[in-house]
């Protein structure tokens, strides 16, 4: 690891001011869990790591009148224990407990979650965030390709957005307050994810001097809201999930008024899927609904030649995401 300056506020608005314009000069420090294997590895090497986890501020979950306030401080585990979110968003609260290990939800936050780079061999390996060779040609698409993007997938980016958090996010509404040096700006967090073009853009709608502050949601989620979250993963224990899908149906009785899918982990970026939201409303949650939806939902998804196997799975996990919705938890 390379020599760097090390910079600890306390205040939320001292974080910009020592965060350099440009990518790579400088890097946050919240949980480590992801960052820390990314300088070791040398696939960054920042002059300055900025640690903000003495900013109080950030951390914990906060009920205020514009909704509830997640801090992007706030670890996994926290999240996943926390009683105002198992009882309003018990599907965030499964998916946190879920994600990783014990070991990293105690120290990753939901920040940094949010904001992990891919986990692509390609990427990982000093190849470059599209993964391309000095002849300009996708190393992705010659090469090993079975963990990468089988929705979005035109090029050129192929890998695949690494939060396990994301898509229930996504499903439930939620928008991320991102902190900067003018103030503070608000976007849904879907928009906050992007599918990048070139090697001068990233994965998130973040500036170099920007941080993630926190995530808000409803205070009380929306009458009749019905939520499901499945993961589909080659092990039970710590493993990186082949695809998973968030589900938020807003019921009126038996029958689903309107209905939000996000896949994970299948597309460069949380995917909604609008297809199978169409196929949903005035219908009852039944196994040939869930499977009509989960079918409509890998419909555009193309294999990139060795991972194929993720379409079906992509499948599987939309269909038991709709039918866990179906038991009733929120």
């Amino acid at each position: 690891m390379r020599p760097f300056d090390y910079a600890s506020p306390t205040k939320k608005e001292q974080v910009s001011d020592l965060l350099a314009s440009t990518w790579g000069e400088t890097e946050v420090l919240a949980g480590g869990t992801d960052l820390l294997s990314l300088m070791k590895d040398e696939i960054t090497a920042p002059k300055r790591l900025v640690n903000i986890k003495g900013i109080q501020e950030l951390h914990g979950v906060h009920l205020g009148k514009d909704g509830l306030a997640i801090g992007a401080l706030t670890t996994l585990a926290e999240i996943s224990a926390d009683p105002h979110l198992q009882r309003e968003y018990p599907a965030l609260a499964a998916a946190a407990g879920d994600a990783a290990s014990p070991q990293s939800r105690n120290l990753a936050t939901l920040g940094g979650n949010l904001c992990q780079r891919p986990r692509c061999w390609y990427f990982r390996a000093g190849h470059g965030l599209l993964a391309q060779g000095k002849d300009g040609k996708s190393l992705v698409l010659q090469g090993d390709n079975r963990y990468h993007a089988i929705l979005g997938n035109e090029g050129p980016a192929y890998f695949v957005s690494p939060s396990t958090i994301a898509p229930v996010l996504i499903a439930y509404g939620a928008t991320v307050r991102i902190l900067g040096p003018r103030g503070t700006r608000e976007i849904p967090l879907d928009k906050f994810f992007v599918i990048p073009r070139n090697d001068q853009e990233r994965e998130h709608d973040l500036l170099p001097n920007e941080v993630v502050a926190e995530i808000v949601l409803p205070g009380k989620r929306p009458p009749g809201l019905r939520a499901g979250h499945y993961e589909v993963r080659q092990k039970e224990a710590f493993d990186w999930p082949y695809a998973t899908a968030a589900v938020a149906l807003v019921m009126n009785g038996s029958t689903i008024r309107s209905a939000r899918i996000v896949l994970g982990h299948v597309a460069p970026i949380p995917w909604i899927s609008a297809e199978a939201a169409q196929t949903l409303p005035g219908k009852a949650i039944t196994q040939a609904t869930a499977e009509a939806a989960a079918a409509a939902a890998v419909g555009p998804a193309r294999s990139l030649g060795h991972n194929s196997q993720k379409i079906h799975l992509a499948r599987v996990a939309v269909k038991r995401a709709i039918l866990q919705a179906a038991g009733g938890a929120a």
